[in-house]
């Protein structure tokens, strides 16, 4: 139990900064991304790539595979910035499956290392040097100290006029532009600061888990992401990793079940999404602003 607990706050510590990351986007900027998955991907990847084959330093490996996700957000942004948000958001599911695929058909070394084999032995911070039972508190305080910066970051932006003009872009665009402000370049720059976090999040994540292939970079993983931040409250960093305990909990919890019913593993599976979307449901009908809602900070004259 203790060693699934170390498990579970770990994993939750990894998608807390998922769902940082898609609040800075989404919560601040208003920009609805069912993409989002695909940040996590290219870190992992990148991080993965670099330390393996390349014989980069860890830390530094995860510092460009921040680099790297960022540019995809750019990317991801030139042809979508000026579209409205339903046509954004189609482009960006589109925009993900297709760099998902392209890493399923694509091996990296020989025939069986890549593609939809995945990599294997992806080494692990300190790895050689403690216990397995070191590794994952180490891990663990690690992630902690992650989120923990993440947060200060992303609630500092958000009070800057950097933030604010976020918050006005996601009102209205005609609010942003009244003002002078560039709507194109803060969009891409919210993208390429959640791709960021996001891709921290990712080569976290191949490092930990120690294998990477693409089929855990699904669509469905985004629609945890959202169900993260829809439950927690889009615009409250605090809330995005709230969420994330919650929607962690009920992903992880559920297969202690089976010691206590008899139920077939698949149907048990099954069954977790099902009260996660139920859960989501609920929520957006009688908590809208989830959770913990935004705050919303007022400006008096004198």
């Amino acid at each position: 139990m203790i060693d699934f607990l170390i498990y579970l706050l770990t994993i939750i510590g990894i998608w807390g900064l998922l769902a940082l990351s898609l609040n800075v986007q989404f919560g601040l900027a208003g920009l609805i991304n069912l993409g989002h998955i695909v940040f996590f991907m290219v870190g992992g990847y990148a991080s993965t790539i670099l330390v393996m084959f390349v014989g980069w330093p860890m830390p530094l490996a995860w510092l460009a595979a921040m680099a790297i996700a960022a540019g995809v957000g750019v990317i991801m942004t030139l042809p979508t910035a000026t579209l409205r948000q339903d046509y954004w958001a189609i482009s960006s599911l589109a925009f993900a499956e297709i760099i998902r695929f392209a890493f399923k058909n694509t091996p990296i070394k020989g025939d069986y290392i890549g593609a939809s084999f995945g990599v294997p032995d992806v080494p692990q911070p300190l790895g050689d040097m403690l216990t397995t039972d070191q590794f994952y508190l180490f891990f663990l305080a690690l992630t902690a100290v992650m989120v923990v910066l993440a947060y200060a970051l992303v609630e500092w932006l958000t009070r800057s006029p950097f933030g604010r003009v976020l918050k006005a872009i996601r009102e209205d665009d005609h609010v942003a532009l009244a003002l002078g402000k560039d709507v194109r370049s803060f969009r891409m720059r919210a993208m390429a600061l959640g791709g960021a976090i996001g891709g921290l999040a990712g080569a976290m994540f191949a490092h930990y888990n120690a294998f990477i292939q693409p089929n855990y970079f699904l669509p469905l993983e985004t629609f945890l992401v959202w169900a993260m931040l829809l439950l927690g409250g889009k615009g409250n960093h605090l809330g995005a990793l709230v969420g994330a305990v919650v929607i962690q909990l009920l992903y992880n919890s559920t297969r202690f079940l089976k010691d206590l019913v008899e139920i077939d593993q698949g149907i048990l599976s099954s069954g977790r999404m099902i009260v996660i979307g139920v859960l989501i449901i609920l929520v957006v009908l009688y908590m809208p602003n989830g959770l913990l809602p935004e705050k919303r900070r007022r400006y008096a004259r004198e």
